[in-house]
C-alpha cells in the first residue's frame, strides 16, 4: 500500500510550480496580445478591458482577481488560496515584464492562437497539480458546485462564451475564432491531462 506522504509535494515542488506555471501563462498572454487575440476566464476579462481601455494586463487580471478570493478560501481552504494569491501576482508581474524581454518581429496568429492556448493550458496543468490555480471564475465556479449544486465546468464554459461573445465589440470576427481556437487547444491539454486518480501527488 502507498504512503500518502510519500506522493505529497514538497514546500521546494510547490514553489518551483507556483514561479514556473505563470511564466508559461504570462507567455501565453504575450502571444494572444501580439496576435490581437484573448482567451477565457478572468485573464479573458482583463483582455476585455484592455482592448478596451488599453488598461495593462497584469494589474487588471490582479484587481479583477481580487473579489474571488473570498470563495477560494470558502470552498478551498487557506493552503489552496495563498498558493494562488501567488501565482495570481506573479502572473501580474510576468505579464508585465516580459514585453520588455521579448521583441516578436512576426507571428502568425493561427499559430499564436494554438501555442498560447496550449502554453496556458500546460501552466494551468502545473497549479492544478499543486493546489493552486489563477484564481477567478474558476474558483467561482467550484464555489457555485460545492453550495448550489452547479456543475464546475458549465458554469466555466457558460462564462467563457460569455467573455468570448463580448469579444466581438472590441475585435474582429476573424480575431474572436481564433480566440475561440486558442481555448480549444487549452482546454484539450487540460482533458487529456488531467484524469482523477491518475496523477498520484497532491
Amino acid at each position: 500500500m502507498s504512503n500518502p506522504a510519500a506522493s505529497r509535494h514538497s514546500v521546494f515542488e510547490d514553489a518551483q510550480a507556483l514561479l514556473v506555471a505563470p511564466l508559461f501563462v504570462a507567455f501565453a498572454v504575450l502571444l494572444f496580445r501580439h496576435a490581437g487575440l484573448l482567451t477565457g476566464g478572468t485573464v479573458g476579462v482583463a483582455f476585455l478591458i484592455h482592448y478596451l481601455g488599453d488598461w495593462p494586463i497584469g494589474a487588471v487580471v490582479f484587481v479583477v482577481n481580487l473579489p474571488f478570493y473570498v470563495f477560494a478560501y470558502r470552498s478551498l481552504g487557506r493552503a489552496f488560496t495563498l498558493k494562488t494569491f501567488v501565482a495570481v501576482s506573479l502572473l501580474a508581474i510576468y505579464t508585465e515584464t516580459l514585453p520588455a524581454l521579448i521583441s516578436l518581429q512576426s507571428l502568425d496568429p493561427t499559430f499564436a492562437a494554438v501555442m498560447a492556448g496550449f502554453l496556458a493550458g500546460v501552466g494551468l496543468l502545473m497549479l492544478i497539480r499543486h493546489q493552486a490555480s489563477l484564481g477567478g471564475l474558476g474558483v467561482l465556479a467550484i464555489h457555485l458546485q460545492n453550495t448550489r449544486g452547479w456543475r464546475a465546468g458549465k458554469v466555466q464554459m457558460a462564462a467563457d462564451v460569455v467573455i468570448l461573445g463580448a469579444a466581438l465589440f472590441v475585435r474582429d470576427p476573424h480575431s474572436v475564432a481564433l480566440s475561440i481556437l486558442g481555448a480549444l487547444a487549452l482546454n484539450l491539454v487540460i482533458a487529456v491531462n488531467h484524469k482523477a486518480g491518475r496523477y498520484m501527488g497532491i
